[in-house]
Parts: C-alpha cells; structure tokens; sequence
C-alpha cells in the first residue's frame, strides 16, 4: 500500500516475456530459507555460478549484503524482519521483470513473510528452497559466531534461540544440508529447473 495518491505505474514497451526470449530462459526467485548455518549462502553462491556457467543471467541477493544498503536502516525486530522480507520481495519482482533469474539467500523466519513474497510474482516465479538443518548442527558450524554470542545473551531475538524459525509449509525443494554437498545441492536445483522448463 502505498501512501502518496500522486504517482502512476508507467508500463515499459518492452514485456518480461521479450525479456526472457532474448535470455532464453524463463525468470523467478529462487528463495532460499533455513536458520543461520543451514547452507543458504554458501549453496547460493554456487548455484548463481553453476547457473551463470550455462548462460542463465542471475543476480544473487544475500541477507547480509542487503543490510549493509537498501536495508541498513532495518534491526532484528518482529516488524523489521517483516519489512525487510517486504522490500526484498519488491527488489526481487523487479528483477523477475528484467528477466533475471533471482537467487535470495534470508532467514526469512516467518511464513506469512515468504507468502507475502509468493503473492507478489506469478505462479510459476516463485521457487521455494528449504535448507533443512537441525539447530544443533547450525549450532555447531556457526560460521560467523552468532549463536554463540546468542547464547551468551550479546545478542537478542536471535532466529533459533530466542526467536521463532517457521519451517516452510510446502517448499518446491527441500535440501538436508546435512545429507548432501554444496555441489548435490547445486545439482539438485538445477535438475528441478530444467525438469520445470525455466532454464
């Protein structure tokens, strides 16, 4: 919802679908979500060069390198998670326009969250990926320290520990990132996307 009455969408001539042929290959968001630790970043990472390497345009959005921009002026509240996953979700239709294929990396902690972000692309644009980790093995990889400074109260609403993680109701792909490699993982997507006729 907007909150000025004096502004107009102005449609460009050229369509998302001119956009996709001359890309030759279809665009969505591929959104990963899973608690801190589970392998979204780093399975992004390699999928966006696996992706790249077969020709597709992608642009990788990630949590943290968001915050240091568009979002810097978001915390860690409730209310700012649900802010944060809106603007990302406007970012990434505007990507899915241009043709790109989008590949997320958020916590993205709520599922009302996600499903707002669902709600805004087309039916087939939006591709859930689950990072199903349990907590103690995020725990025990904590790649960046944050459990532990969770746990020794430095930081608050911490996903995991002192804040909720809502599993997703029915992802299109759910990884065990304690089960399979970066580079399975990888495959694994990219198998559902040939499979899917996007790329």
């Amino acid at each position: 919802m907007t909150t000025s009455k004096n502004i107009t969408w102005h449609a460009s001539e050229v369509t998302k679908e001119e956009r996709q042929q001359r890309k030759n290959h279809k665009s969505a968001v591929i959104w990963f979500t899973g608690l801190s630790g589970s392998g979204k970043s780093t399975i992004s990472v390699a999928l966006e060069k696996a992706l790249y390497n077969q020709q597709v345009h992608t642009y990788r959005l990630d949590g943290d390198n968001v915050r240091h921009g568009l979002n810097k002026n978001l915390g860690f509240s409730p209310d700012d998670r649900t802010e944060n996953i809106r603007r990302i979700g406007e970012v990434s239709k505007l990507m899915v326009d241009a043709g790109l294929v989008t590949v997320t990396a958020f916590i993205s902690p709520y599922q009302a969250d996600r499903e707002v972000v669902r709600e805004l692309l087309a039916e087939d644009e939006f591709i859930e990926v689950y990072t199903s980790c349990s907590l103690d093995e995020c725990e025990s990889r904590d790649p960046k320290g944050l459990y532990k400074k969770a746990r020794n109260g430095e930081i608050q609403g911490f996903t995991g520990i002192n804040a909720p993680y809502e599993e997703p109701q029915n992802p299109e792909i759910v990884i065990d990132t304690e089960q399979y490699s970066v580079e399975e993982a990888v495959a694994q997507i990219i198998d559902y996307l040939k499979t899917h006729q996007y790329i």
